[in-house]
């Protein structure tokens, strides 16, 4: 009896027999005649030719490339599989990139914010922002990001400033208290004038309000970025509204609602 059986030949080679057949069926190896009893016997030849293709698919040449590899010459194959390993270097790179953004995400902000700006939130809690305006600040960054990424590094560059500013600090903080007054209360009016003032009084400090919205399409993103979200309280959104009236009467261009 001369060769094996497509059951033995696959045993040998390492894969299945469906997978010899599919071989077969794209002509990566030839299909071995029957013999006398009817069973397809596998040679030598057969087998290094199976041990070629399956291989060359593990490496992860594509199927239909792998029959014109075998069938080349050696010139032609090593310049084959120098494609094939530089295709498999930019698949390697793209699933290193992925991994690093699931890892990203296990650590919550760094997938939607750069380093530099995830810092900041933490120093914004450091200097005792409440949580729940350092959180609508992440999610107002996340937007301006997305919005308008090119002025998000620049806008963090005036935010980074503004936080150096002990007088901002203060009204940030005096800000999360009057969150939770009631509407019409009149120090609601006191603190978005004196706001207003402190911001009108720093120039630079201002670009925190409007650098993002110089760069959108009339507004829209800035409206957008600004205003996101229904979680403010009814004190915090007439404190805001109050603030950009106060801006928009100096002369400070505030896209309205």
């Amino acid at each position: 009896m001369n060769g094996v059986t497509i059951g033995q030949a696959a045993a040998f080679v390492g894969v299945t027999v469906k997978t010899v057949r599919h071989y077969h069926k794209l002509g990566l190896v030839r299909e071995p005649e029957r013999d006398s009893s009817g069973y397809r016997r596998y040679g030598s030849a057969d087998l290094l030719r199976l041990v070629q293709a399956r291989t060359l698919a593990a490496a992860g040449v594509p199927l239909a490339e792998i029959g014109p590899l075998l069938d080349a010459d050696a010139a032609l194959f090593t310049a084959a599989l120098a494609d094939v390993e530089r295709h498999l270097t930019q698949q390697i790179e793209e699933l290193t990139a992925r991994r690093d953004t699931l890892h990203r995400l296990a650590d919550g902000d760094r997938a939607l914010l750069p380093d530099r700006a995830v810092a900041l939130l933490e120093r914004m809690a450091g200097l005792g922002f409440a949580a729940d305006e350092t959180a609508a600040t992440r999610e107002g960054w996340v937007l301006a990001r997305a919005l308008v990424p090119e002025g998000f590094d620049d806008y963090l560059t005036h935010f980074e400033h503004a936080l150096d500013d002990p007088g901002l600090v203060a009204l940030g903080r005096r800000a999360a208290e009057a969150a939770a007054w009631e509407p019409d209360d009149p120090r609601i009016a006191e603190l978005a004038a004196t706001a207003a003032g402190h911001y009108l009084a720093n120039p630079a400090l201002l670009k925190t309000v409007t650098g993002l919205q110089a760069r959108t399409e009339a507004g829209t993103r800035y409206m957008l970025i600004a205003h996101h979200g229904g979680e403010r309280t009814p004190a915090a959104a007439r404190l805001a509204e109050l603030f950009e009236a106060e801006l928009r009467a100096a002369g400070i261009r505030i896209p309205r609602p």
